[in-house]
């Protein structure tokens, strides 16, 4: 794909994200209202999307723009270590969700990242979250995939291309934030 192709689809996707803005606005509630009654956003995502789910969860422990209270979010695939003993002794696909077993609490929210919306492990993450009565928010793209509808609110990207829908992913978690902040300056 050409520069000038490549640009076009990210213009494109991101223009259209005015057309899931009930579905952003309600994400947005989701998270404000999980971290008002001081609990944890647990993130994952694989690859680029655990990139994108690290990236989240330090713009919240940490800061993003203003200087705010520490607030509480995991990336559930930074740990190295856990992940590979969850994978080694009960399958890759249960790296998040035997996670969210273990850490989440009541009032807790499950944030899961797939530009496929097919990744066997966030399919199952999200199922733990919904056997846990957890509310979750899904990152996705392409249609949704098989994650499609296990959510709580499933913001799916409007674009077939893998690429624009991590950069609409990175986007919306920089609204998010800066809802934060303004919540929490």
């Amino acid at each position: 794909m050409t520069f000038e192709a490549s640009l076009a689809e990210s213009v494109r996707t991101l223009q259209a994200l005015s057309s899931i803005r009930p579905a952003i606005d309600e994400a947005a509630r989701l998270i404000l209202d999980t971290l008002r009654h001081d609990k944890k956003l647990l993130i994952c995502g694989n690859g680029g999307s655990a990139a994108e789910a690290a990236h989240f969860s330090t713009e919240l422990v940490g800061r993003y723009q203003k200087n705010r209270a520490s607030l509480p979010a995991i990336a559930l695939s930074s740990d190295g270590s856990l992940v590979t003993c969850i994978g080694n002794d009960y399958g890759y696909d249960q790296v998040f969700a035997r996670q969210i077993a273990g850490l989440a609490r009541p009032g807790d929210l499950v944030v899961a990242l797939t530009s496929s919306g097919n990744s066997a492990n966030i399919v199952a993450a999200l199922h733990e979250a919904r056997n846990l009565e957890l509310n979750s928010i899904a990152f996705l793209g392409r249609g949704g995939g098989k994650a499609k509808g296990l959510a709580t609110v499933d913001l799916i990207m409007p674009s077939d291309s893998g690429a624009a829908c991590q950069e609409a992913h990175l986007f919306l978690i920089h609204h998010f934030c800066e809802l934060i902040d303004k919540a929490y300056a």
